[in-house]
Parts: structure tokens; C-alpha cells; sequence
């Protein structure tokens, strides 16, 4: 996928105001942003579902604005809230659905791939969320796409729907299937992705790995220990100066964006006072901290 210098305008208001994104095949890449950043914008067009003002767009070599039924077989889709309720059993919604392809998979190996194999003869209205999630998966997959959009995939689900959606994206990783994932759950995004991209105000802001989007906003780390190994009176005031917090078990904790510098110079000063850091722990900033340093959003949702 390559998208360059994409626009989108309704009216006077530019919504997408030149996103530039590469996702190299097999990738699993979470799409984030705040409400109004141009993300649902950004990915309807990469579906084929909106056309762009300007810009170059090219998903698996085509145009989606020209797109053909063939390219349309090659995707998957997965909207957000995807349910079937019904007296249809989920092998029955899958034959069902595989009459739109050409050249479907199996619907014993789909349901298998998804993990629902065991719920082939449940009627749909019985499936619980991440069964429902899982099915929806399971229709994006029957007609064997090399690309797949997850729209919120996970929103509304319990930790364990949650955790089951997970292991159904990490299949798709698994069969070299490429996909672009939005959703608003930072812990999501940073489990399920090989790389993440952030849109704010109609651009992306950043474009990488956690580590890497941190790096780029020079965010500060956690240093703590337990205060019974060492006091915070024997700290030099370098070291106090940076004594901004406690954490969460109400242990010391310096915070910096010198990491390596302030480590040593702590190890050396527990020395100094014949004690040593058995406790230290080293606390990297949370992608959530990044993604608010970007974007400055605090809410959540899906952005348009």
C-alpha cells in the first residue's frame, strides 16, 4: 500500500490534508488518531468506499477509485460492531457469504482459521462478542484477501473477548495476510503491531515502532527502587533535581530522558554508600504517554 500527499475536502474544510503511508506486505500496521483526524477519512478511501480530491493512492498496485470486483476480492473488511443475529448457523452465514468469490476457502477451514471450528453449528444469535468478532473475521477471510482492514475491532468487548480477537489477528499474521488495524486501545495497538502510524489534524505525525515514536518525541523514562536499599538523601542534587514522582508502589522514582547517565550515576552513588539497587527498575514511556504528546487527544473513539 502507498499513499502520497493524499487530500480530502468537504466544502471548505480539508479533512485529510496530505497523509503520506507505506504498509509493505505481510505487515500489521495500527492506524490511530483522535475524533476528527482525518482516520476513518483516510481508510474509507484506501477501501474504495471515498473518493480522494487529491493525491496518489495505490492499494495492492490499483487505484481504489478505479477499482474492479477483482481488486474487491483481494480485500477483507471488518467494520467495527460487525454482527449477525439470526437463525443462520455460523457455517451456514460463511457458505453463504463464499457465493460472492470466485475462488472461496473451504468453510470448514475458514471457521478452523478463526477458531470457530467448534461453533460451526451455533446459531449466530447465540455467539457471545469475540465469537461474533471472530465471525465477522471469518467473512473478511473467506474469499483468501491479501489485505485486511480491521475497523475497532475489539470496542465493547470484555478482557477475554478482547483477548480472543487478538489471537485471531496474530492468525492473520501468521498466513501473511496484511492489515491495517484503527482503534483507540493503546495496549491494542501496541501488542497486535508491527508498526504504528498517527494522524492528527488530517497528517500523520509519526510513523514507526513504540520505541521509535517515543524516540521522536524525546519522552522521559521512570527510574525507581525500593527506598530501604537507598534513601533519597543520599542521592547529589543532580539526581534530586530529577525526583519528580513516586511510583506506583510509593517507591522513589526520577524521571528522565537520560537513562543510561542517571542509571549509572545512581549505581555509583548506592556503591559509594556500601549498598546496592537489587530493586531498580527502569519504566519506558507507555505509548499512550506518546500518543498524547502527538496529538494531545484525550478522549477516545474512533476519529472521522
Amino acid at each position: 500500500m502507498e499513499v502520497t500527499g493524499l487530500h480530502k475536502r468537504y466544502g471548505e474544510v480539508e479533512a485529510v490534508t496530505g497523509v503520506d503511508l507505506s504498509v509493505r506486505t505481510g505487515e500489521v500496521v495500527a492506524f490511530l488518531g483522535p475524533n476528527g483526524a482525518g482516520k476513518t477519512t483516510t481508510v474509507e478511501i484506501l477501501e474504495g468506499l471515498r473518493t480522494r480530491t487529491s493525491g496518489d493512492v495505490h492499494v495492492l498496485g490499483v487505484d481504489p477509485a478505479a477499482a474492479t470486483a477483482d481488486w474487491r476480492e483481494r480485500i477483507g473488511v471488518v467494520l467495527q460492531g460487525a454482527k449477525h443475529e439470526g437463525d443462520f448457523t455460523a457455517a451456514e452465514i460463511v457458505t453463504m457469504w463464499s457465493a460472492y468469490y470466485r475462488s472461496p476457502r473451504p468453510t470448514a477451514e475458514v471457521l478452523e482459521l478463526v477458531g470457530l471450528a467448534e461453533a460451526a453449528g451455533t446459531r449466530t444469535r447465540r455467539l457471545s462478542g469475540g465469537q461474533q468478532q471472530r465471525l465477522a473475521v471469518a467473512l473478511a477471510l473467506v474469499g483468501d484477501p491479501e489485505l485486511v482492514f480491521l475497523d475497532e475491532p475489539t470496542t465493547g468487548f470484555d478482557p477475554a473477548a478482547r483477548r480472543e480477537a487478538w489471537q485471531t489477528i496474530d492468525g492473520l499474521r501468521s498466513l501473511g495476510v496484511t492489515v491495517l488495524l484503527t482503534t483507540h486501545y493503546m495496549d491494542e495497538a501496541d501488542r497486535l503491531a508491527d508498526r504504528i502510524a498517527v494522524i492528527s489534524r488530517g497528517r500523520i505525525v509519526a510513523d514507526g515502532t513504540a520505541p521509535e515514536l517515543a524516540a521522536q518525541v524525546a519522552m522521559p523514562s521512570h527510574i525507581s527502587w525500593d527506598a530501604a536499599e537507598l534513601s533519597t538523601e543520599a542521592l547529589p542534587h543532580r539526581l534530586r533535581d530529577l525526583l519528580r514522582s513516586q511510583d506506583a508502589w510509593e517507591r522513589p522514582a526520577l524521571v528522565t530522558r537520560d537513562v543510561g547517565g542517571v542509571v549509572r550515576e545512581l549505581l555509583a552513588t548506592a556503591e559509594a554508600v556500601g549498598t546496592r539497587l537489587d530493586s531498580l527498575a527502569v519504566q519506558p514511556p507507555t505509548l499512550e504517554d506518546t500518543y498524547l504528546a502527538l496529538t494531545g487527544d484525550t478522549s477516545s473513539g474512533d476519529g472521522s
